[in-house]
């Protein structure tokens, strides 16, 4: 079982195919595994993943959780200018 008390959880944005792909995990490098794989999330199964744009680190899951909605309102140029500057990039 991980210690969720010292692992960070992440707000990530992936470029997709067609579009943008927000999500959090606590593991970054597994879950975009998974989506590459296809065996993320349903957007992500027809719009493959092409990069991590970036992710940030939050405390908790649900900072992250907040941070996600509050990200998910915004248009996709938005999205990829607030991840230019998260301290995680490909």
């Amino acid at each position: 079982m991980e210690n969720t008390a010292t692992s960070p959880w992440y707000l990530y944005l992936l470029e997709c195919r067609r579009g943008t792909y927000v999500g959090i995990t606590n593991n970054l490098a597994k879950r975009y595994q998974a989506h590459a794989a296809g065996k993320g999330a349903r957007y992500t199964r027809a719009n493959p993943p092409l990069a991590l744009l970036g992710a940030q680190p939050f405390a908790d899951r649900a900072a992250a959780s907040r941070a996600e909605y509050q990200l998910k309102q915004q248009t996709p140029a938005q999205k990829r200018r607030w991840a230019a500057d998260w301290p995680y990039h490909a």
